[in-house]
């Protein structure tokens, strides 16, 4: 198989399981009902976000928020497709960690943007507590994100103290 294409696979995966568990919740959870998973700490709950990650514009009252959330998504969702298209030229080279990544935030993106789009809103429905403080809400796709930009983060390290290791045994 072509290996350009495979983070766009694996994209895929992660915008169908980001479908399948939003709708689950939207057909058999009612808006707002809370179903203890593990008491004091985990909790299912359906929430529907009109704002970005964790509530952030979700009381803005600007009829330009959705345009604005939706423009973002598509305009760095088209940055990480011509990135994970042609990975040399954008100096990631054959870094597996690097397109894994992006290939997690593109498929998050996706799964959140078709919510905005289609509904207006982003299903959440992960819920934590942590003793008095409550996590925001969050969804597959907002995990997915957050793995991908940790994975982005680790390669950053790695490859930073590889050249740092290099430049010291070099002097």
């Amino acid at each position: 198989m072509n290996t350009r294409l495979t983070p766009f696979l694996f994209s895929i995966g992660v915008f169908v399981l980001d479908r399948l568990t939003k709708h689950s919740i939207r057909s058999g959870v009612s808006l707002w009902e809370n179903i203890t998973v593990v008491p004091g700490f985990f909790y299912i709950v359906h929430a529907e976000n009109r704002g970005a990650a964790f509530g952030f514009l979700s009381d803005s009252a600007n009829p330009l928020r959705t345009f604005f959330l939706i423009g973002l998504s598509a305009v760095v969702m088209l940055f990480i497709c011509g990135l994970l298209w042609n990975p040399v030229r954008a100096g990631l080279g054959n870094g597996w960690l690097s397109r894994c990544g992006l290939a997690f935030v593109l498929g998050g993106a996706a799964g959140n943007l078709y919510d905005r789009a289609i509904r207006g809103t982003v299903t959440d429905f992960l819920e934590f507590y942590f003793g008095s403080y409550v996590f925001p809400a969050f969804n597959v796709a907002d995990s997915a994100i957050t793995i991908g930009a940790g994975l982005l983060l680790i390669e950053m390290w790695h490859t930073r103290t590889g050249r740092e290791g290099a430049h010291n045994r070099a002097a």
